[in-house]
């Protein structure tokens, strides 16, 4: 889709937005869309697009995934989760009707920010703040973009792990198909498991690097350990490949267990820093986590530095 197409579905839906860079290469945050970023390079946004996500609002009747790339809270389900207070799956009207401000804004850098009441799957109030600071660099060959993501805790009393579990998770989602994939580095057996049903199948190991079909065949998610250091989608259609990598988490954090199980289960101890998730409608996303404290004291932040880069072998 073409920025200026892009562009005119918000200001039809009167949603509002920010745009760091151009229309030519550069990122827009949908401050009225759960502050997600569509990355804009040589005129096209390259991230999946929902339009009617941008044109109507998400309500009880469903949830309209609008697309981008996201930051949500983790972990997804579990008794400590955010997915599940209604007891059915569903995104919290918290981040669907968040409404995000722009905090700082110069040359290539943008920061944005929304006050969110978060309620886990335990029914526990959660006050925060979310902030993604987004700068940009690089031209239509290879654009980078480096995101750092917080959760800040602003509630009065202290928490512990029991109570709640709480870290940034960005959610970054491309057009899948039968020619598309993700690919990461695996290190050891121990590194990679399945978040659902077996996805074995899609997989194949080649030199030391893990490539997995993302064709939209049957749902999965990937989840990847600490001594995974990256992932790439590449689509051999468009000639997009697109690596993320994180940095190491701040001290004091880990990281944590985001599956999307249900709410009477608790959350294991093997942490993720990394995902994949592939979907029958044909998106897919490649996710980066962050990391939870021991314990949650007012003004407490969970962060994670995440970096995309944008480019093409065509």
């Amino acid at each position: 889709m073409k920025s200026s197409e892009f562009i005119a579905l918000f200001e039809k839906g009167k949603k509002r937005f920010q745009i760091v860079g151009d229309e030519k290469n550069g990122v827009l945050i949908g401050l009225d869309l759960e502050g997600r970023l569509f990355t804009i390079i040589d005129g096209e946004v390259v991230n999946r697009v929902n339009p009617e996500a941008i044109l109507k609002q998400t309500n009880r009747s469903g949830y309209l995934n609008p697309g981008g790339d996201g930051l949500w809270p983790a972990p997804e389900g579990t008794t400590l989760g955010y997915e599940y207070t209604t007891g059915a799956w569903r995104v919290p009207a918290a981040l669907t009707g968040a409404r995000y401000i722009v905090t700082e804004s110069k040359d290539n850098f943008l920061r944005v920010e929304a006050e969110v009441d978060l309620i886990n799957n335990s029914g526990f109030g959660i006050p925060v703040i979310f902030e993604r600071g987004v700068t940009i660099s690089g031209d239509k060959n290879s654009f980078n973009v480096k995101v750092k993501e917080s959760i800040q805790y602003i509630g009065k009393e202290t928490l512990t792990k029991d109570r709640c579990m709480l870290a940034p998770w960005t959610l970054c989602q491309f057009i899948s198909g039968p020619n598309s994939e993700v690919v990461f580095p695996l290190p050891a057996a121990s590194e990679i498991w399945d978040l659902y049903g077996a996805s074995d199948e899609k997989r194949r190991v080649t030199n030391g690097l893990c490539h997995s079909k993302t064709d939209g065949g049957f749902r999965y998610q990937i989840a990847l350990g600490s001594g995974v250091d990256w992932l790439e989608y590449r689509n051999t259609d468009t000639g997009l490949i697109v690596k993320r990598t994180a940095g190491k988490l701040p001290e004091g954090l880990n990281y944590i267990d985001i599956v999307d199980a249900p709410p009477t289960e608790t959350p294991s101890d093997k942490g993720i820093r990394f995902s994949a998730y592939s979907d029958p409608s044909f998106f897919m996303e490649i996710e980066a986590c962050g990391g939870a404290p021991e314990i949650y004291t007012h003004g407490c932040v969970m962060s994670v530095e995440v970096e995309t880069v944008y480019s093409s072998d065509k």
